[in-house]
């Protein structure tokens, strides 16, 4: 039976009729969503060749006076804090995002994304500049975190909001497989790199070229986002004059529930994608001995079984509910959590191929709902701030500290299944909030994002 939840006050309330909503324009939608999704690969871009380089060079270059271990959990310390700056980044991008627009906030973040990943590309290391190295890699690294925090709620949004009626899950799975393309092109980056280099030259400067590439990409992303239209809703709002002044305020005051199940909702598959994503490069060449290349190899595949399900789900969320979709893909992980790294301790290449798919299947079916999802928890008037805000906490919560507390379980307990179980008590977490998660009709989904639901619905 379907339930329609409280999402407080819509800011349309007391508007005499729905929002404008004029025919979708074909073309315009393909190139807001090659917008979002263009910009979206190389905000991950630049985030995941900072995963990677902490995992594989950042603990001797910038950490070389602790040893190994030490060293590496200070490296992927670094990766951590960026999750501190996402929250500010969400909240200032969703202020100026709810009452300015979409649009301009995201060739902001864009371009803060570039700036500060050529800033690493371009940083001497320990041996040259002393502690300034490690301070100014923390400061570049919560710029990276600034820019993500901002990103991905207006990509989403400018998605969702420009989407055709009852294709809303799909329109909006396509910036989430920004995520997996950019690992994936990330990891071939890497690869080929590490491929064409000897061990000391890719230490040296091989590391760098991942990040120098990054202006070629930021310079295509700009160009894109530059032409695309404002969000249909955001325009309308302006027309009606019903922006907030402090959108925040709002979210916290009126959809505190919407704002924990947002949060909720994200935590496992967050911190099981920054397993994917940065942990097992490290664990697979530190301790179960595999080459850089053979770990590399490995994320690939799983970026690309990762998009593949994304976007399908997407699409089924469309059909069967987004609750539904969330609720599989959990379970999926869950389940999958203890076979996981049981396949990988194998050593096996083809059965490390069978673990990341198969976990890529529930990261799918967790992801490609979700831009929809959370435009369907929040009113139109405060949406960037309560989506930017609940993505930004919930990526704290599940990934954040992921690879350092996988790191940190290992050495305590010396068996992979601590992971295993670290990972299954996240997904309880995002379960319970799934089972919060009210389903609305699609009418009633349509009306909401565009903001023509009455007041309560």
């Amino acid at each position: 039976m379907t339930q329609t939840p409280d999402a407080g006050p819509s800011v349309e309330a007391g508007a005499t009729g729905p929002a404008s909503t004029a025919a979708p324009d074909a073309a315009q939608i393909r190139r807001v969503v090659g917008a979002s999704l263009v910009g979206t690969t190389i905000e991950w871009y630049d985030f995941f060749i900072y995963a990677s380089a902490a995992s594989l060079v950042f603990g001797k270059l910038f950490f070389p006076a602790l040893d190994g271990s030490t060293a590496l959990l200070a490296s992927f310390a670094t990766l951590g804090v960026s999750f501190v700056a996402r929250p500010i980044g969400g909240i200032v991008a969703g202020h100026l995002g709810d009452r300015f627009g979409r649009k301009s906030i995201l060739v902001a973040t864009l371009l803060l994304m570039g700036i500060s990943t050529i800033g690493v590309g371009l940083l001497p290391g320990y041996a040259s500049i002393g502690v300034a190295a490690p301070i100014l890699l923390v400061v570049l690294r919560l710029l990276q975190g600034l820019s993500a925090g901002g990103e991905w709620g207006g990509a989403a949004l400018m998605s969702v909001e420009h989407a055709p009626p009852g294709r809303r899950g799909y329109f909006g799975s396509f910036p989430q497989i920004g995520v997996p393309i950019g690992l994936l092109l990330a990891n071939l980056v890497f690869f080929t790199v590490s491929a064409l280099t000897t061990d000391e030259q890719f230490a040296a400067w091989g590391w760098r070229i991942p990040f120098l590439l990054s202006v070629v990409l930021i310079a295509v992303g700009f160009f894109v986002r530059s032409r695309v239209a404002e969000s249909p809703v955001f325009t309308e709002l302006r027309r009606r004059r019903a922006r907030r002044s402090a959108p925040l305020a709002e979210v916290l005051r009126s959809n505190r529930r919407e704002l924990v199940v947002a949060i909720g909702l994200f935590i496992a598959n967050n911190m099981i994608g920054y397993i994917l994503i940065a942990f097992i490069n490290s664990y697979g060449t530190r301790t179960l001995k595999l080459s850089s290349t053979t770990m590399l190899f490995v994320g690939m595949v799983g970026a690309v079984a990762w998009g593949v399900f994304t976007l399908l789900a997407g699409r089924w969320s469309d059909r069967i509910g987004r609750r539904r979709t969330y609720l599989i893909g959990t379970l999926a992980m869950a389940v999958w959590a203890f076979p996981f790294f049981l396949l990988f301790d194998t050593r096996s290449i083809p059965l490390m191929l069978v673990a990341v798919i198969v976990m890529a299947f529930g990261l799918g079916l967790t992801y490609g709902p979700q831009a929809a999802a959370y435009a369907e928890l929040f009113p139109a008037g405060v949406r960037y701030s309560g989506v930017s805000f609940a993505y930004a906490f919930g990526a704290i919560l599940g990934g954040g500290f992921a690879p350092l507390l996988a790191t940190w379980l290992i050495g305590l307990t010396g068996t992979s299944l601590s992971v295993s179980a670290y990972m299954l008590l996240a997904c309880l977490v995002t379960l319970a909030a799934v089972l919060a998660l009210r389903e609305r009709s699609a009418a009633e989904r349509e009306a909401f994002v565009i903001g023509s639901a009455p007041a309560g619905h």
